[in-house]
């Protein structure tokens, strides 16, 4: 057998060549917006790839990016999507054609590893401006060459970037993004930031985190309310950014603090004490964060501006007061106001006999039964509701899926639809809150009640707190011009206690500490367990009662 091409099939080391076709896609890219609202060089750069494609008979199979984004990694979606569809397409593609090298990457050795990545699937890159034979080692050494100095490039054009963008910062010019909260505006040809109406909101969770010490969930329920919906980690971020008290930081400053020029969002005080550090100044009193002898401090209210009222003790006298620190001239001896609120807790003490409190436990059942059933109803409702926006999403996920809308439109009515999902299933959650323990819940609240004013009387500091918000979930106000105290809301359980006592002692007066008259805010007589009628303000399922 002197034949040895019969052999052939056994031979070694014969190099597997990719089927070369003539198909390829077309990437164009520019760094910025800017770039690609005012230089027009996407449009340019399709062009040219075009007729390079024309000229060279390629068959053009598809077009990608046509939009901004960074060379500087490779975490790109259009880059990206255009990788992925050279690889899956059915149709063998060859050839990526780009304006120039640096259109592709901008990230030296990754760029260089991906392009040989896709050599070895039979792909290549090429550069309609700086061509370069890949299938030679001197054409393959120098399309390397050419990533690695645009990598180089990219590293100068950031240093001389960064250069200026320290300079404008150490002159206390913020050259960034703003933050939440602020709005970037051209005034006579230079920058301004100034607060929006978003920062005005920001301004209240600061108050309420350093005036009320209110925590970072209940703050974010307020603003939900006013129709601001934040996670943990941006209400934790804004919390710890100094840059709303006017003081900036960035990485380039290497660890500097300068003043901004910028428009203060707060005072440096307020966002010190939102960060527990701040202690306040000296001035002639003593602050006390939890003092015995001014329980009703983080509670009581001005009724003039609606700001906690601060305790204090004034050395001299060695007599503590409550004062409102908003110059509103509103301040009451601490032991007159003391006893003003044992006056008010008097009508929501029981002095009944054990067939009387059978009588009241059905009576609170029964309406505790019927207002979980009108719960059921609004969640239903809620349901309803929840399931139409999520249609709302699904189509207009849909529509700019097959590019009925543009990308625009999408973020404005994907946000909008986001945010009232988040609402509505806020009010589902509320809704579907139920007391494990019914009688043992009701059983509490009576008990608290028989023993209400004596027990806050003789509490301890912590105590007295929790009794004081379980009555008045929304604090009490104080107005000294006419000595009154007022609230805007009673916990409903024991305000049904309350009403129900004055029915059986056959009382008319109502609350008159709080200038409250029963017969104006409940209409109903007698303790048969049928469907009495409760007051807007009492109107909410029973709230549960801890153990004190």
């Amino acid at each position: 057998m002197n034949d040895l091409t019969v052999f052939k099939s056994f031979a070694k080391g014969v190099s597997k060549q990719a089927q070369r076709t003539s198909n390829c896609v077309i990437y164009t890219r520019v760094s910025t917006k800017e770039q690609a609202d005012n230089n027009m060089s996407l449009e340019t750069q399709r062009k040219l790839c075009e007729q390079f494609a024309k000229k060279h008979n390629y068959i053009i199979l598809g077009d990608f990016g046509g939009t901004y984004e960074s060379a500087q990694t490779d975490e790109r979606k259009e880059f990206n999507s255009m990788l992925s569809f050279v690889r899956k397409c059915r149709e063998k593609i060859s050839f990526i054609i780009v304006y120039s090298v640096d259109r592709f990457s901008r990230s030296g050795a990754n760029a260089i590893y991906l392009k040989e990545t896709l050599r070895t699937q039979g792909v290549s890159i090429v550069s309609v401006t700086q061509q370069t034979d890949t299938t030679t080692s001197s054409g393959n050494l120098q399309q390397n060459i050419q990533f690695i100095f645009s990598e180089y490039d990219n590293q100068l054009r950031r240093e001389k970037c960064m250069t200026g963008v320290k300079e404008s910062l150490l002159r206390g010019e913020w050259c960034h993004r703003v933050p939440m909260g602020y709005d970037s505006i051209r005034l006579n040809g230079k920058r301004k930031i100034v607060v929006n109406e978003t920062g005005k909101l920001i301004r209240k969770a600061f108050i309420w985190k350093s005036e009320e010490q209110m925590s970072n969930l209940e703050i974010r329920k307020r603003l939900s309310e006013r129709g601001m919906t934040l996670s943990k980690q941006q209400i934790t971020k804004i919390f710890n950014n100094p840059f709303y008290c006017g003081i900036i930081t960035q990485n380039s400053l290497e660890g500097q603090i300068i003043e901004g020029s910028h428009e203060k969002l707060i005072s440096k005080e307020m966002f010190m004490t939102a960060n527990n550090v701040y202690n306040g100044h000296s001035r002639g009193y003593k602050i006390s964060h939890e003092c015995e002898h001014i329980p009703l401090k983080r509670f009581i209210k001005c009724d003039e501006c609606g700001a906690f009222m601060r305790g204090y003790l004034v050395r001299k006298k060695n007599i503590y007061y409550y004062k409102c620190n908003n110059g509103c001239s509103n301040n009451k001896n601490a032991d007159s106001l003391h006893r003003t609120f044992a006056q008010i807790l008097q009508p929501f003490t029981l002095t009944i006999n054990a067939e009387m409190t059978e009588l009241f436990k059905k009576q609170m059942t029964t309406v505790y039964k019927q207002l979980t059933t009108d719960k059921q109803d609004d969640k239903q409702i809620l349901n309803n509701q929840l399931s139409e926006v999520n249609k709302k999403l699904n189509r207009i996920e849909e529509r700019f899926i097959e590019e009925d809308i543009n990308r625009e439109l999408y973020i404005k009515y994907i946000e909008k639809y986001r945010t009232e999902r988040n609402e509505i299933e806020t009010k589902i959650a509320d809704s579907s809150k139920q007391v494990s323990n019914l009688e043992e819940c009701i059983e509490k609240a009576i008990t608290i009640s028989s023993n209400l004013a004596p027990q806050w009387a003789s509490a301890s500091y912590s105590v007295k707190q929790r009794i004081q918000f379980l009555l008045f979930p929304e604090g009490i106000r104080y107005n000294k011009k006419n000595d009154r105290c007022r609230t805007e809301r009673i916990n409903s359980v024991f305000a049904y206690i309350a009403c129900l006592a004055q029915d059986a002692a056959k009382q008319q007066n109502g609350i008159q500490a709080l200038n409250l008259d029963y017969n104006i805010l409940v209409e109903m007589k007698g303790f048969e367990p049928t469907t009495p009628t409760l007051p807007a303000w009492c109107s909410s399922q029973l709230s549960y009662i801890p153990n004190l």
